[in-house]
């Protein structure tokens, strides 16, 4: 058989309540007055021990730096000390940019150094290996600074 040919609906399930109470009341009328001084004190001592319904509250927990767990009201630190790391990123990462910047500037500068005191052609401007060229100096200067002083230029 179907399973949920079994299970009745809301409006079913209280029909049948209705019913089953009705028919529970009409019997009890008929019953002896000793059955129903039994039927009564069992039904208070069922209801004095039922157990009490769980009720379920929410409360925020956290862990605090420590390790502990902490429960209630927080102070105000404690609510803004995300701000001291996001305060250090932040200024980080300005000084990063800036230094970044301050060290752009200075290889321009010793660039346009060289220039005016002609130790760079013009065309070293635009050649995607001047910064290396720079750094390292000429061909003419490397070559003379490779030959030992028992060598000397033919």
């Amino acid at each position: 058989m179907n399973r949920n040919k079994e299970i009745l609906d809301p409006t079913e399930a209280d029909q049948f309540g209705l019913t089953a109470a009705a028919l529970l009341r009409q019997g009890s009328q008929s019953l002896p007055a000793g059955i129903k001084d039994r039927l009564y004190a069992a039904r208070l001592k069922a209801i004095s021990v039922k157990k009490p319904e769980k009720v379920r509250i929410q409360q925020h927990v956290l862990a605090n730096f420590t390790g502990n767990w902490s429960v209630g009201s927080r102070s105000f630190w404690d609510n803004v000390s995300w701000v001291a790391p996001l305060a250090v990123l932040v200024f980080g990462l300005i000084g990063i940019a800036q230094w970044q910047q301050d060290s752009r500037i200075n290889d321009i500068a010793e660039l346009d150094a060289a220039l005016l005191t002609d130790d760079v052609p013009p065309d070293a401007y635009a050649d995607s290996g001047f910064m290396g060229f720079l750094k390292n100096g000429s061909p003419a200067d490397s070559e003379q600074d490779g030959l030992s002083p028992s060598k000397s230029p033919s």
